[in-house]
């Protein structure tokens, strides 16, 4: 009996630590199976419905479980096959011809009976359907309204879910084929495939969850949801999944990913150290050696074995206006505002050096536009002061006292940054700004109520062409797009309508140049800075491809402890 208590003990603790242990299979290639990469996150997720998302901590987790027709290769940035296995553009340019790959499944749920099913080209079609909608849950209207034919007219009749036409423009031509037929030629149909908004999801999970969709996500993409918890998030590997690497590996590698919240930069520094998470995104390069030690104490195994990659980011860092307020909606106050700023005393003297101040357009250096031909704005306080005076401020008459709402925590980039904005905007003009640090949410609240009339605000390309940072400014569509900012003018719209319709890529950039140089003069923003996107690696962490878009492509990821 003694005896048999013993060997049930050795089994019990032998069984116990392997539970505990994650144990990795090798694949091909040295390839290892297994483990779960560790994210933190500094603004809670809540929404993981690609078409109702609109900002980029939403966007990396829920990349992990959808897929686009398309998906971009961020070495080329070039547009290569997703859902889609290939297709074909008509002679005119108009009609682009899709066959869906076969055997994508998407993830088992309730909503499925508890199943896995096959994608179709029917799945395609209701979920651009939906993005084309005015159900409320869509923020992505805007992205085909002027370009998909019938898009403006679907989008303009109440929602219905079991409309059997749709969009005019989309059709399903087989079990597996699918077309979509423009109103003008348009070459980047591609690259706009791409946008992760687009994202194929089944009609059942929309019957099944209706507006908490948000919190059910159903894709086809690498991992799926396990849990979504007040504290975190927890993906779990689609075990189901079609894409394989170069060397035949079943993807993904990882088991799983875990979310969860950091309040401030030096925790989340503190956690990597710590490893309790695999990756710090936008290090604050100050704050380094200060909790971690120097690159070469991690490489001699006195602390966290670790990389730091960097990146140029296609983004810009910006300060909003609400254009159509009493305060803003004089374009001399606008310009007097980005001429009183000094944008590279602010990368050195508030950032440390940090970023790269904005001396051109809005669109920041994107392969193959000529962004350098745009003249940017000049800091001039003498004629910030004229401007202001011509706008009817002066002593008697001083500028009113605001809110500047600034998403972001104290001590952070966002908020040195912004704090710099404050106190030369003061020193040079006179105008005293109050910071408000908020959450996102807190902000968006702000900006559709009114309430903000300035506010900090930075965009991440979709896709990198300039035309997506241009739509911001964009008023010419019936459907509510990313412009904020309540800018108008038809001249910029006219401009952007042709370039989207033109075919010659030198007249097309031509013509987005001169949006951009409009937006510059017409002082629409204040473009800020930007940056080097710059992370650091656990050095377990094996095959991450840090690149300009700034998102986590954690499909082909996998972990492998280093020797010591």
């Amino acid at each position: 009996m003694k005896n048999l208590l013993v060997f049930s003990l050795i089994v019990f603790f032998f069984c116990f630590s392997c539970s505990n242990k994650s144990i990795q299979k090798v694949g091909e290639g040295g390839k290892m199976y297994g483990g779960t990469f560790n994210f933190m996150s500094q603004e809670k997720v809540t929404n993981l419905f690609p078409a109702s998302s609109d900002d980029a901590y939403s966007q990396r987790v829920y990349i992990q479980l959808f897929e686009t027709l398309l998906r971009l290769d961020y070495k080329s940035m070039e547009a290569i096959p997703g859902i889609a296995a290939s297709y074909s553009i008509s002679k005119d340019g108009k009609t682009y011809t899709f066959q869906i790959r076969k055997g994508i499944k998407f993830h088992a749920d309730k909503c499925l009976n508890g199943k896995t099913r096959e994608l179709i080209a029917a799945d395609v079609k209701f979920s651009l359907d939906f993005t084309c909608s005015s159900h409320p849950l869509n923020k992505s209207a805007y992205i085909f309204a002027s370009r998909i034919k019938g898009a403006s007219e679907f989008y303009k009749k109440p929602y219905d879910i079991n409309d059997k036409n749709g969009v005019k423009g989309i059709k399903v031509l087989g079990k597996h084929s699918l077309s979509i037929e423009l109103n003008e030629p348009f070459s980047g149909l591609d690259i706009v495939l791409t946008h992760s908004n687009l994202s194929i999801f089944p009609k059942e999970a929309l019957i099944e969850y209706g507006n908490s969709i948000q919190q059910h996500p159903i894709g086809t993409g690498p991992f799926q949801l396990n849990e979504i918890v007040e504290n975190g998030i927890t993906l779990v590997r689609n075990s189901s999944y079609w894409r394989k690497d170069e060397f035949g590996n079943q993807l993904p590698l990882l088991d799983g990913i875990h979310v969860s919240y950091v309040k401030e930069k030096r925790s989340e520094l503190f956690a990597f150290r710590n490893k309790k998470t695999d990756i710090v995104l936008q290090i604050p390069v100050e704050e380094v050696e200060n909790i971690l030690g120097s690159l070469a104490e991690a490489q001699a195994g006195k602390n966290v074995k670790h990389r730091v990659l960097s990146k140029s980011s296609l983004s810009i860092q910006f300060i909003a206006f609400d254009c159509q307020s009493n305060e803003f909606k004089n374009e001399a106050v606008r310009n007097a505002f980005n001429c009183a700023i000094n944008r590279k005393e602010i990368v050195d003297n508030y950032l440390a050096g940090e970023g790269w101040a904005t001396t051109k357009g809005f669109v920041p250096l994107l392969p193959n536009f000529p962004s350098e031909k745009v003249k940017g704005h000049v800091f001039n306080v003498l004629r910030a002061k004229q401007l202001m005076a011509k706008a009817g401020y002066n002593k008697k008459n001083p500028f009113p006292v605001l809110d500047f709402y600034v998403n972001g925590k104290k001590g952070s980039e966002v908020h040195l940054m912004c704090q710099g904005i404050v106190d030369q905007l003061y020193k040079n003009i006179g105008v005293k700004l109050k910071i408000k640090l908020c959450s996102l949410e807190e902000r968006q609240a702000a900006i559709n109520s009114g309430k903000a009339k300035i506010w900090r605000s930075g965009w991440i390309a979709d896709y990198p062409a300039a035309e997506d940072f241009l739509s911001l400014f964009y008023s010419g569509n019936v459907i509510k797009s990313n412009n904020d900012f309540g800018f108008k003018n038809s001249a910029f719209d006219q401009k952007y309508e042709q370039a989207l319709k033109e075919k010659n890529e030198k007249i097309r950039s031509k013509l987005l140049i001169e949006c951009d140089q409009l937006i510059i003069h017409q002082g629409a923003v204040m473009p800020i800075l930007t940056n080097d996107f710059m992370v650091m690696l656990n050095a377990r962490v094996r095959d991450f491809q840090l690149n300009s878009m700034e998102n986590l492509d954690l499909s082909s990821v996998f972990i492998k402890e280093p020797r010591n």
